[in-house]
């Protein structure tokens, strides 16, 4: 897989800009709140650059993710 950088995605970052609050959001609220199709694989590219994601299984089809851990040169600039 290739991945977005962080730094050149708008859509990454506006996942990832709804993310920082640390808490549980699903798939819906993402594509809702972020503007963005395909959650599953800009969770992954964002894993790709260095981002920890957490995952948690809702119910029949339903996931939801949250921050865990920013890369650690982002967390020290």
């Amino acid at each position: 897989m290739h991945a977005a950088s962080i730094e050149k995605s708008a859509r990454l970052q506006r996942v990832l800009w709804l993310l920082l609050d640390e808490r549980w959001h699903t798939t819906m609220e993402i594509v809702d709140g972020a503007r963005v199709c395909a959650v599953n694989s800009i969770i992954a590219e964002l894993r790709a650059n260095g981002i920890e994601i957490e995952t948690r299984c809702m119910g029949r089809g339903v996931y939801a993710y949250r921050l865990a851990a920013l890369p650690q040169e982002a967390a020290c600039a």
